[in-house]
């Protein structure tokens, strides 16, 4: 197998899954675990961004043939195969920041997901695709024994989120994404990233509470909503979209 952390178009990626028959997680190897700094939220002004307007897509890059907006909401759809996952990249970049919006995985059992603390990379064969140390919250993934799995790796193939989730002690209890996700349909979604933490709540449940070992990778980056690497049709919805900088609360507050 490769070297995982040598190649670079692998994000770290940070998975939720919303269908959960089946759920399993990868035991932490305590020889190889790495314990993760506390690195403090950063510093700076907080503002409120509505980073989808209802309307257009202001503020966004990507394929114009694979993004667009019906009835307030931001579809990501294709038809052709997809050889490269691509993104609809925000223009601006961020740091700290909450994100909330509402989901829905319509079409296929591939993934998508949220990226960010990474960067766009056209050199890895999209003009839009994302790239380096970069944090990803995913819909849903289908492993080859089609169960579907809940936790954070670094690179995009079910051995690799095995043998990496393993190796650096970083798996994450599936079962309260369980209880609460709805696959192939509406999710409310919260994302809090400050530091080197990652909160992330589902439907009014925390389900994830995760520090990066590698504090130094970390790099101020877009938001990127994903459209899967495949060959077969995929649709995706994101609508609801607001963003603040440099959070003044230190919580998820959408947790009921």
């Amino acid at each position: 197998m490769k070297n995982l952390r040598s190649v670079s178009t692998f994000s770290f990626l940070l998975v939720v899954a919303l269908l959960m028959a089946g759920m399993t997680s990868a035991p932490a190897d305590d020889k190889n675990k790495k314990e993760a700094p506390v690195v403090p939220p950063r510093k700076g002004e907080s503002e409120t961004i509505q980073l989808f307007n209802g309307k257009d897509l202001d503020g966004w890059v990507g394929h114009e043939n694979l993004w667009s907006v019906q009835d307030g909401v931001i579809v990501a759809k294709n038809t052709e195969p997809i050889k490269v996952s691509t993104y609809l990249l925000t223009k601006r970049n961020f740091s700290d920041f909450r994100i909330t919006g509402t989901v829905k995985l319509v079409q296929s059992e591939m993934h998508s997901g949220i990226a960010f603390w990474g960067r766009n990379a056209p050199e890895h064969g999209d003009k839009y695709t994302y790239a380096e140390h970069g944090v990803t919250w995913v819909h849903s993934y289908v492993t080859p024994d089609k169960k579907k799995t809940f936790c954070i790796y670094d690179a995009p193939s079910p051995e690799a989120i095995r043998q990496v989730a393993g190796r650096n002690g970083l798996p994450v209890d599936g079962a309260p994404a369980k209880k609460v996700g709805k696959q192939h349909d509406w999710n409310d979604l919260e994302i809090l990233a400050q530091g080197n933490r990652v909160r992330v709540a589902v439907n009014g449940t925390q389900v994830v509470d995760w520090r990066d070992p590698e504090p130094d990778r970390i790099k101020e980056g877009p938001i990127g909503l994903q459209l899967h690497s495949n060959t077969v049709p995929q649709e995706v919805h994101f609508k609801n979209l607001v963003l603040e900088t440099f959070p003044k609360e230190d919580k998820l507050t959408t947790v009921k």
